[in-house]
């Protein structure tokens, strides 16, 4: 559904070039969310706001399923994350942006960046 709405949006800009897309994985946990000032938060709350306006998929993190299904003859579906980490993942995003240095720009005020954790950015290339 996710790509659906990117695609749909990118089809309503037939003429122009689309933009190049880019994940985000922000990790963060409580304790470094309640370490910054309260203003603070609401500045970087407010700044997710504004990518969502501006386009962005945004969501929290849910509890996540490990999937194998070797040479296409077993299923596995397994609860919990396949990687691990000191902060957990907080939630994912895909964004829009003209190269990595705007990318980085416009994720930089964003909770986890600003909470003591961090956000990995992806480049997303596109698949046949």
């Amino acid at each position: 559904m996710a790509r659906d709405v990117l695609v749909g949006a990118r089809r309503g800009r037939q003429e122009e070039q689309a933009m190049p897309l880019f994940v985000t994985i922000g990790y963060g946990d409580r304790a470094g969310y309640e370490r910054i000032a309260p203003a603070l938060r609401d500045v970087a709350h407010a700044h997710d706001e504004k990518l969502r306006r501006d386009g962005a998929l945004m969501g929290i993190a849910g509890a996540p399923v490990q999937l194998r299904n070797p040479e296409a003859t077993r299923l596995e579906a397994t609860d919990g994350a396949f990687m691990s980490s000191p902060l957990p993942v907080a939630g994912f995003a895909v964004i829009e942006a003209d190269d990595m240095a705007q990318a980085i720009r416009l994720v930089s005020l964003t909770p986890c960046a600003v909470a003591h954790g961090v956000v990995e950015i992806w480049p997303l290339q596109a698949g046949n």
